[in-house]
Order: structure tokens, then C-alpha cells, then sequence
């Protein structure tokens, strides 16, 4: 560590004294022309060594035992020390998430960059090596000691490849990332797979949570096949405005999105009357409106029917809290100019998933929790807990 600090300072010079003191130590100090012990000086030859984020060319001294002409080599300590070099994959993926392309490594270096032994290849190979062993730990994380509350399900584009996330949110507002899938949220036997690996994994069936989904059929379906039809499931909000918004004329679309939004802060049954009307008022001259306001009505005021507090609500009636890790990893891989396949779409979202992850906050109105908890029926003892 303190060899890394001083590097920029004193340069190569330095780990190539280090590395003659530890040569020394074996050989004793070189006496050209006089006799020395079973351990001699050898000459020089090319070495590399690892300091965190890159490899440094340095000349290190050669030592051979005397009297052996084959497997005389003595290894110089310091020097196999300085090439253990555990941290290197991480830390270039970690470089490459911030969003420097192979091709700009050099350029993020230090200033001795010039003496770096990386390659872009190489640099591509560790990435890929650290980036399959974040996938790995991603999707056999462990859910049993998870008590969760809310399950975020959204998908995230990656040029024409498409991955679903699954997002919870714990008793205590703590957000986790459960898992992802390959495939689009419209896919119902993606979303399946999906969540049945969340349940392979430990998370119990045994109980309600609140689904917030961005409206896809195919997630309903899949929640219900997988957990049953008694969980609760709120539809995005900002996603149903959206959908709204695009078959209405621009100077229509404000008027819309304000009676949209004083809506869902009614009561359920006033506010599904007010927003049935508000679709009667558009049938005539924009009838696809209509229609995507009707669809999934009943879904946009399950938080209002659950009676929870609006510092709560806010964060549970739409998809941001899963939108916010997505535009991470978006930011992480903005630098990506081709995706080959789906394994490396896989790669790369789950590892800028797991460093999003890091500068997670709790969510908004997490002390009203209990409410929502009240709400699942939580409170109640599990059929095990009756039966015991």
C-alpha cells in the first residue's frame, strides 16, 4: 500500500529498489568477480507488477542457484508479492461501469500510464471474467432472511435486447436487487421465470406483498400464477399518463394530465367515477385515449384502496424506484457501442445493477410503513405459526 501511494512520486525506481532489497535478502549484496553463497545474481530481466488498477513494466534482478543448469531459478519474494493481483479484474470493470470504453483505459491511468501492460483485449477479458462472477452472485443470492413488503417489477432496453428486473422493499424501506431475466415485461413466460426464481431462492409464497408493475398483462398474469390472485398490484401511474398523452392533440394533453393526477388523489371509488367520465368526455374525438384510460382502471387506485398515508403512497403508485437503478445502469453502459448477445447484456446489467445498488437510500415515508404492513395482513400469525 505504501509502495501504491508513492508511485506517481518516485516512479519505477521504486519497486525496482524494492525489488533488489528483497533479491538481496536471498543473495546478499552483488560482488561482481568474488564467490558468493548457493544463491547468485543472474543478470536482469523484464518483469510486470500489479498496483490496483494497472500493470507496471519494471526490470527485477535474476537470481539462480549455483551447480543447477535446469529448475535453478530462486524466486524473488516481493516480486511474487507484487503479482498477486486479486483486485485487478474488479477494479477495471469498475473503471469500465463509469463509462470509459476499452479503447479510453490508458487515458483514466495515472500519470506513469505509458508503462502500463494492459491491453484492450486484455482489459475486455477481466472485465468479463469480474462481470460473470457479479451475474453469478446476483442470481444465487439467498431471499429467506429478506422480510419484504413490496415487489417492483420493470424492464430495461439495451438496443434491441430486453431485461426484466425485480426490485424489493424491505419492513425497514431498504431497497434490494432480487434478480433479472433476458426478455421483455410483455413476455408472461419471462415474468414466470422470473419470479419463480425468486421463490427457488427463498422468497416465501406464504404471504401478500404489493406488486408495482408498469401495467404489462403479462406481469399480472405472471403474478398471479406464480403468488396467487389475492396480492394486491398497482399499476404505474406516470406510465398510464404516458400512454394517455400520446393519442391526445398538444394543446389537449395538459388539461388531461392535471385531471389525471387530481384524480388519483381521491378516494378509489370517487376517483375511478371521475377518471370514467374524463374517458366519456374523450370517446368521441380521440377514442384510443378513451380506451388506454379505461384499461387497467381499477389497478391505478390500489394504494388509495389500501388506505395507505400519502408520504407512503407516493413512492408505491409508480415504477421510479425501479426507474432510478435503470438509469444507472444506463449511465454504466452508455459507453457500449455493440451488444453481442444476451449472456453479455446479462453481464453488464447486473454488474451496474449491483453498483447502483451501493447508493441505495431508503425509500420515501419508510416510517409509515407499518401501515402498508397492517394493509398485507402481516400482522396476523402464518398458517404455520396457527397450525403450531
Amino acid at each position: 500500500m505504501a509502495v501504491d501511494e508513492v508511485i506517481d512520486v518516485l516512479g519505477r525506481a521504486t519497486i525496482e529498489a524494492v525489488l533488489r532489497l528483497s533479491a538481496e535478502q536471498i543473495a546478499g549484496p552483488p560482488h561482481p568477480g568474488k564467490p558468493g553463497g548457493a544463491v547468485g545474481w543472474h543478470g536482469r530481466e523484464a518483469g510486470t507488477v500489479c498496483l490496483k488498477e494497472r500493470k507496471l513494466r519494471v526490470t527485477k534482478p535474476r537470481l539462480r542457484q549455483k551447480g543447477k543448469r535446469q529448475d535453478g531459478e530462486v524466486r524473488i519474494p516481493a516480486y511474487e508479492a507484487m503479482r498477486q493481483g486479486e483486485k485487478l479484474s474488479s477494479r477495471m470493470l469498475e473503471i469500465l461501469l463509469r463509462g470509459v470504453s476499452t479503447r479510453q483505459y490508458r487515458q483514466v491511468l495515472p500519470e506513469m500510464a505509458e508503462t502500463v501492460g494492459v491491453s484492450r483485449s486484455s482489459v475486455s477479458r477481466q472485465a468479463l471474467e469480474a462481470s460473470e462472477e457479479q451475474l453469478r452472485q446476483l442470481c444465487e443470492r439467498r431471499l429467506e432472511g429478506l422480510e419484504l413488503l413490496v415487489l417492483y417489477l420493470d424492464g430495461v432496453r439495451f438496443a434491441d435486447h430486453h431485461v426484466l428486473v425485480a426490485v424489493g422493499v424491505d419492513e425497514q424501506g431498504h431497497k434490494h436487487v432480487l434478480g433479472l431475466a433476458e426478455g421483455a415485461s410483455e413476455n408472461q413466460e419471462v415474468a414466470k421465470g422470473l419470479l419463480a426464481d425468486l421463490v427457488g431462492r427463498g422468497l416465501k409464497t406464504d404471504q401478500k406483498y404489493l406488486f408495482v408493475i408498469d401495467g404489462s398483462k403479462a406481469l399480472r398474469a405472471a403474478i398471479d400464477a406464480v403468488f396467487g390472485a389475492q396480492n394486491p398490484v398497482q399499476r404505474c401511474r406516470n406510465h398510464k399518463i404516458e400512454n394517455v398523452m400520446g393519442y391526445l392533440s398538444e394543446e389537449l394533453k395538459d388539461q388531461v394530465k392535471a385531471a389525471m393526477r387530481g384524480a388519483f388523489r381521491l378516494p378509489a371509488r370517487e376517483g375511478m367515477a371521475r377518471l370514467e367520465k374524463q374517458a366519456e368526455w374523450l370517446e368521441r374525438e380521440y377514442p384510443s385515449a378513451a380506451a388506454s384510460l379505461r384499461e387497467g382502471l381499477a389497478e391505478m387506485f390500489t394504494v388509495n384502496r389500501l388506505g395507505l398515508p400519502p408520504s407512503l403512497a407516493r413512492c408505491l403508485v409508480t415504477t421510479n424506484l425501479i426507474e432510478s437503478p435503470h438509469s444507472g445502469v444506463r449511465l454504466r453502459t452508455r459507453k457500449v457501442c455493440y451488444w453481442r448477445d444476451g449472456p453479455m447484456v446479462l453481464r453488464w446489467a447486473a454488474s451496474a445493477l449491483l453498483m447502483t445498488e451501493e447508493n441505495f437510500r431508503r425509500i420515501m415515508g419508510y416510517r409509515d410503513l407499518w401501515t402498508l404492513k397492517a394493509a398485507l395482513g402481516r400482522n396476523q400469525p402464518s398458517n404455520e405459526e396457527q397450525v403450531a
